[in-house]
Protein backbone atom coordinates (compact mmCIF):
# COMPACT_ATOMS: atom_id res chain seq x y z
CA UNK A 1 0.00 0.00 0.00
CA UNK A 2 1.69 3.48 -1.09
CA UNK A 3 1.61 6.72 1.12
CA UNK A 4 -1.75 8.66 0.85
CA UNK A 5 -1.96 12.32 0.32
CA UNK A 6 -4.85 15.05 1.75
CA UNK A 7 -5.10 18.59 0.66
CA UNK A 8 -7.66 21.03 2.15
CA UNK A 9 -8.24 24.33 2.45
CA UNK A 10 -7.86 26.21 5.53
CA UNK A 11 -11.26 27.92 7.00
CA UNK A 12 -9.97 29.25 10.23
CA UNK A 13 -10.95 25.92 12.19
CA UNK A 14 -7.82 23.91 13.80
CA UNK A 15 -5.29 22.28 10.96
CA UNK A 16 -6.30 18.46 12.56
CA UNK A 17 -9.93 18.98 12.44
CA UNK A 18 -9.94 19.82 8.86
CA UNK A 19 -7.25 17.20 8.25
CA UNK A 20 -9.13 14.37 10.13
CA UNK A 21 -12.23 15.76 8.21
CA UNK A 22 -10.54 14.89 4.50
CA UNK A 23 -8.45 12.12 6.03
CA UNK A 24 -11.02 9.91 7.68
CA UNK A 25 -8.12 9.65 10.60
CA UNK A 26 -8.61 10.23 14.75
CA UNK A 27 -7.61 13.98 15.33
CA UNK A 28 -5.02 12.17 18.08
CA UNK A 29 -3.36 10.27 14.55
CA UNK A 30 -3.59 13.59 12.63
CA UNK A 31 -1.37 15.20 15.41
CA UNK A 32 0.97 12.00 15.30
CA UNK A 33 1.61 12.44 12.16
CA UNK A 34 1.72 16.33 12.37
CA UNK A 35 4.49 15.88 15.00
CA UNK A 36 6.64 13.49 12.51
CA UNK A 37 6.54 15.79 9.93
CA UNK A 38 4.56 14.87 7.46
CA UNK A 39 2.45 17.96 7.34
CA UNK A 40 2.46 21.23 4.97
CA UNK A 41 1.18 24.55 5.24
CA UNK A 42 1.36 26.37 2.64
CA UNK A 43 4.33 24.84 1.57
CA UNK A 44 5.99 24.67 4.77
CA UNK A 45 6.62 22.08 7.48
CA UNK A 46 3.95 22.54 9.94
CA UNK A 47 3.69 20.52 13.39
CA UNK A 48 1.07 22.25 15.19
CA UNK A 49 -2.12 20.99 15.12
CA UNK A 50 -3.98 23.26 16.83
CA UNK A 51 -2.88 26.16 14.26
CA UNK A 52 -5.52 28.18 12.07
CA UNK A 53 -4.83 28.04 8.80
CA UNK A 54 -5.53 31.33 7.10
CA UNK A 55 -8.79 30.72 4.14
CA UNK A 56 -7.21 30.00 1.39
CA UNK A 57 -3.75 28.77 2.80
CA UNK A 58 -3.31 24.65 1.69
CA UNK A 59 -2.38 21.77 4.23
CA UNK A 60 -1.09 18.86 2.88
CA UNK A 61 -1.24 15.60 4.66
CA UNK A 62 0.86 12.76 3.99
CA UNK A 63 0.13 9.19 5.31
CA UNK A 64 2.94 6.97 5.05
CA UNK A 65 2.70 3.19 3.82
CA UNK A 66 1.60 1.42 6.80
CA UNK A 67 4.86 -0.13 8.51
CA UNK A 68 5.06 -3.78 9.68
CA UNK A 69 3.76 -4.13 13.57
CA UNK A 70 6.15 -5.41 16.07
CA UNK A 71 3.54 -8.25 17.40
CA UNK A 72 4.47 -11.42 14.79
CA UNK A 73 1.42 -13.46 13.47
CA UNK A 74 1.12 -16.77 14.93
CA UNK A 75 -0.93 -19.34 13.55
CA UNK A 76 -3.51 -20.24 16.53
CA UNK A 77 -6.77 -21.44 16.61
CA UNK A 78 -9.33 -18.59 15.57
CA UNK A 79 -13.52 -18.53 14.98
CA UNK A 80 -13.61 -15.79 12.61
CA UNK A 81 -17.59 -15.48 12.14
CA UNK A 82 -17.22 -12.61 9.90
CA UNK A 83 -14.96 -10.16 7.96
CA UNK A 84 -14.93 -7.60 4.89
CA UNK A 85 -12.27 -5.29 3.96
CA UNK A 86 -13.00 -2.64 6.99
CA UNK A 87 -13.81 -5.23 9.94
CA UNK A 88 -13.75 -8.53 11.07
CA UNK A 89 -16.24 -10.45 14.08
CA UNK A 90 -14.14 -12.66 15.59
CA UNK A 91 -14.86 -15.28 18.68
CA UNK A 92 -11.83 -15.00 21.14
CA UNK A 93 -11.04 -18.18 23.56
CA UNK A 94 -11.16 -18.17 27.07
CA UNK A 95 -7.53 -17.88 28.27
CA UNK A 96 -6.28 -15.81 25.60
CA UNK A 97 -4.88 -12.32 25.97
CA UNK A 98 -5.88 -9.68 23.90
CA UNK A 99 -2.67 -7.34 23.25
CA UNK A 100 0.61 -8.59 23.65
CA UNK A 101 2.49 -7.16 26.93
CA UNK A 102 4.90 -7.74 29.36
CA UNK A 103 4.96 -11.49 29.97
CA UNK A 104 2.80 -11.94 27.38
CA UNK A 105 4.50 -11.21 23.94
CA UNK A 106 3.27 -14.28 21.93
CA UNK A 107 0.04 -16.33 21.74
CA UNK A 108 -2.33 -13.38 21.77
CA UNK A 109 -5.60 -12.24 19.95
CA UNK A 110 -3.27 -9.64 18.15
CA UNK A 111 -0.81 -12.43 16.92
CA UNK A 112 -3.44 -14.73 15.60
CA UNK A 113 -5.36 -11.96 13.95
CA UNK A 114 -2.40 -11.17 12.40
CA UNK A 115 -1.60 -14.48 10.76
CA UNK A 116 -5.64 -15.32 10.14
CA UNK A 117 -7.22 -11.98 8.66
CA UNK A 118 -7.02 -10.71 4.95
CA UNK A 119 -6.10 -7.32 3.62
CA UNK A 120 -5.32 -5.00 6.77
CA UNK A 121 -4.89 -1.53 5.42
CA UNK A 122 -3.06 -0.51 9.06
CA UNK A 123 -3.84 1.37 12.14
CA UNK A 124 -1.90 3.92 13.32
CA UNK A 125 0.15 3.62 11.15
CA UNK A 126 1.33 0.11 11.54
CA UNK A 127 -0.33 -3.25 9.69
CA UNK A 128 -2.01 -4.59 12.68
CA UNK A 129 -5.67 -5.21 13.94
CA UNK A 130 -7.60 -2.51 15.59
CA UNK A 131 -9.22 -4.01 18.41
CA UNK A 132 -11.79 -1.77 19.19
CA UNK A 133 -13.22 -3.43 22.37
CA UNK A 134 -11.81 -5.81 25.16
CA UNK A 135 -12.26 -8.52 26.83
CA UNK A 136 -10.90 -9.81 29.97
CA UNK A 137 -8.07 -12.77 29.58
CA UNK A 138 -10.53 -15.40 31.03
CA UNK A 139 -14.10 -14.00 29.27
CA UNK A 140 -14.84 -15.33 25.85
CA UNK A 141 -17.12 -14.53 23.28
CA UNK A 142 -17.31 -12.09 20.26
CA UNK A 143 -15.39 -9.19 19.55
CA UNK A 144 -14.89 -6.60 16.58
CA UNK A 145 -11.93 -6.19 14.84
CA UNK A 146 -10.65 -2.86 12.44
CA UNK A 147 -8.97 -3.84 9.50
CA UNK A 148 -8.53 0.33 9.06
CA UNK A 149 -8.20 3.57 10.66
CA UNK A 150 -11.53 4.34 9.20
CA UNK A 151 -13.08 1.33 10.42
CA UNK A 152 -11.19 2.38 14.13
CA UNK A 153 -12.60 5.63 14.02
CA UNK A 154 -16.07 5.01 13.53
CA UNK A 155 -16.56 1.80 15.73
CA UNK A 156 -15.14 3.53 18.38
CA UNK A 157 -17.74 6.40 17.72
CA UNK A 158 -20.53 4.16 17.96
CA UNK A 159 -19.63 2.48 20.96
CA UNK A 160 -19.02 5.61 22.95
CA UNK A 161 -22.43 6.66 21.57
CA UNK A 162 -24.23 3.62 22.68
CA UNK A 163 -25.15 2.49 18.71
CA UNK A 164 -23.61 -1.06 19.19
CA UNK A 165 -25.81 -3.52 21.30
CA UNK A 166 -23.53 -6.07 23.65
CA UNK A 167 -25.25 -8.54 25.83
CA UNK A 168 -23.63 -11.14 27.92
CA UNK A 169 -24.32 -14.74 29.76
CA UNK A 170 -23.38 -14.56 33.06
CA UNK A 171 -23.64 -17.19 35.96
CA UNK A 172 -23.80 -15.48 39.12
CA UNK A 173 -23.98 -16.59 42.78
CA UNK A 174 -27.61 -16.90 44.03
CA UNK A 175 -31.07 -15.97 42.84
CA UNK A 176 -32.31 -13.25 41.73
CA UNK A 177 -34.93 -11.41 43.94
CA UNK A 178 -36.52 -10.13 40.81
CA UNK A 179 -36.97 -10.99 36.95
CA UNK A 180 -34.85 -7.90 35.56
CA UNK A 181 -32.70 -4.70 36.85
CA UNK A 182 -30.42 -2.09 36.08
CA UNK A 183 -27.45 -1.46 38.00
CA UNK A 184 -25.79 2.70 37.30
CA UNK A 185 -22.99 2.99 39.95
CA UNK A 186 -19.51 4.66 38.74
CA UNK A 187 -16.35 2.29 38.39
CA UNK A 188 -12.68 3.23 38.70
CA UNK A 189 -9.77 1.85 39.84
CA UNK A 190 -9.70 0.18 43.70
CA UNK A 191 -7.53 2.28 46.13
CA UNK A 192 -7.10 -0.84 48.23
CA UNK A 193 -5.90 -2.68 44.81
CA UNK A 194 -4.16 -1.04 42.42
CA UNK A 195 -4.97 -4.30 40.51
CA UNK A 196 -8.83 -4.43 40.70
CA UNK A 197 -11.75 -2.09 39.80
CA UNK A 198 -14.12 -1.20 42.33
CA UNK A 199 -17.80 0.73 42.51
CA UNK A 200 -16.03 4.44 43.15
CA UNK A 201 -18.51 7.80 43.61
CA UNK A 202 -16.02 9.55 42.20
CA UNK A 203 -14.96 6.53 39.07
CA UNK A 204 -16.46 6.86 35.29
CA UNK A 205 -20.52 6.21 34.92
CA UNK A 206 -21.06 2.56 34.62
CA UNK A 207 -24.49 0.98 33.37
CA UNK A 208 -25.66 -2.65 33.24
CA UNK A 209 -28.94 -3.85 32.82
CA UNK A 210 -30.11 -8.09 33.32
CA UNK A 211 -32.19 -10.31 33.04
CA UNK A 212 -32.84 -13.46 34.76
CA UNK A 213 -33.22 -16.80 32.15
CA UNK A 214 -32.91 -19.47 34.34
CA UNK A 215 -32.12 -20.30 37.98
CA UNK A 216 -30.36 -23.55 39.22
CA UNK A 217 -28.51 -24.78 42.66
CA UNK A 218 -28.26 -20.49 44.45
CA UNK A 219 -27.46 -19.66 41.03
CA UNK A 220 -28.54 -17.92 38.28
CA UNK A 221 -27.98 -17.57 34.13
CA UNK A 222 -28.64 -13.91 33.12
CA UNK A 223 -28.38 -11.91 29.90
CA UNK A 224 -26.23 -9.16 30.64
CA UNK A 225 -26.63 -6.14 28.58
CA UNK A 226 -23.67 -3.44 29.17
CA UNK A 227 -24.70 0.22 28.15
CA UNK A 228 -20.65 1.03 29.08
CA UNK A 229 -17.38 -0.47 28.68
CA UNK A 230 -16.15 -0.20 31.89
CA UNK A 231 -13.27 -2.70 33.09
CA UNK A 232 -14.18 -5.45 34.73
CA UNK A 233 -18.05 -3.93 34.85
CA UNK A 234 -19.92 -6.69 34.80
CA UNK A 235 -18.11 -8.48 37.31
CA UNK A 236 -17.52 -5.35 40.27
CA UNK A 237 -21.71 -4.54 39.64
CA UNK A 238 -22.67 -8.35 40.26
CA UNK A 239 -20.59 -8.03 43.06
CA UNK A 240 -21.76 -4.95 44.02
CA UNK A 241 -25.36 -6.46 44.59
CA UNK A 242 -23.69 -9.09 46.16
CA UNK A 243 -24.56 -11.77 43.42
CA UNK A 244 -20.95 -12.39 41.86
CA UNK A 245 -19.92 -14.08 39.09
CA UNK A 246 -19.60 -17.59 39.51
CA UNK A 247 -16.02 -18.87 38.88
CA UNK A 248 -14.76 -15.25 39.38
CA UNK A 249 -11.04 -15.56 41.11
CA UNK A 250 -10.69 -11.67 41.62
CA UNK A 251 -14.53 -11.00 42.98
CA UNK A 252 -16.31 -14.31 43.70
CA UNK A 253 -17.19 -15.75 46.79
CA UNK A 254 -14.25 -17.96 48.24
CA UNK A 255 -16.95 -20.52 48.69
CA UNK A 256 -19.04 -20.27 45.37
CA UNK A 257 -20.63 -22.54 43.52
CA UNK A 258 -17.56 -25.11 41.63
CA UNK A 259 -17.48 -24.59 38.05
CA UNK A 260 -14.63 -24.96 35.63
CA UNK A 261 -13.96 -21.50 35.02
CA UNK A 262 -15.45 -18.09 34.91
CA UNK A 263 -18.85 -17.99 33.96
CA UNK A 264 -19.08 -14.79 31.92
CA UNK A 265 -19.19 -15.56 28.02
CA UNK A 266 -19.78 -12.32 25.37
CA UNK A 267 -22.72 -13.49 23.90
CA UNK A 268 -24.14 -11.57 20.96
CA UNK A 269 -23.37 -8.35 19.07
CA UNK A 270 -25.30 -5.98 16.91
CA UNK A 271 -24.08 -2.89 15.73
CA UNK A 272 -24.64 -0.70 11.83
CA UNK A 273 -21.92 -1.60 9.68
CA UNK A 274 -19.34 1.62 9.59
CA UNK A 275 -19.05 2.28 5.66
CA UNK A 276 -22.33 0.37 4.54
CA UNK A 277 -24.67 1.59 7.68
CA UNK A 278 -26.36 -2.29 6.93
CA UNK A 279 -27.17 -4.02 10.46
CA UNK A 280 -24.91 -6.62 11.26
CA UNK A 281 -25.72 -9.45 14.08
CA UNK A 282 -23.51 -12.04 15.80
CA UNK A 283 -24.07 -14.79 18.11
CA UNK A 284 -21.51 -17.39 19.87
CA UNK A 285 -22.28 -20.17 21.42
CA UNK A 286 -21.79 -21.22 24.69
CA UNK A 287 -18.41 -22.82 24.79
CA UNK A 288 -18.18 -26.10 26.52
CA UNK A 289 -16.59 -25.77 29.85
CA UNK A 290 -19.42 -22.83 30.29
CA UNK A 291 -21.88 -25.55 29.66
CA UNK A 292 -20.59 -27.87 32.20
CA UNK A 293 -20.53 -25.21 34.62
CA UNK A 294 -24.30 -24.65 34.15
CA UNK A 295 -24.92 -28.49 34.94
CA UNK A 296 -22.78 -27.74 37.68
CA UNK A 297 -25.67 -25.29 38.94
CA UNK A 298 -28.40 -27.35 37.75
CA UNK A 299 -29.36 -25.50 34.73
CA UNK A 300 -31.22 -26.86 31.81
CA UNK A 301 -30.86 -24.37 29.66
CA UNK A 302 -32.26 -24.88 26.11
CA UNK A 303 -29.91 -22.88 23.90
CA UNK A 304 -27.20 -23.76 24.87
Amino acid sequence: MAETVYRVSGDGRRADILLSEASGLSRSRVASLMAEGCCLLAGKPCQKAGIRPAPGQELLLTVPEPRPAAPQPEDLPLEILYQDADLAVVVKPRGMVTHPAAGHAEGTLVNALMFHLDSLGGIGGELRPGIVHRLDRDTSGLMIVAKNDESQLALSRMLANREMEKHYRALVEGRMKEPSGRIELPIGRSKKDRKKMAVDPEGREAVTEWTALAEGKNCTLLDVHILTGRTHQIRVHMKAIQHPVCGDPIYGLEKGLPVPCLMLHAWSLRFPHPRTGAELSFQAPLPEDFRRGLKTGGIQYADL
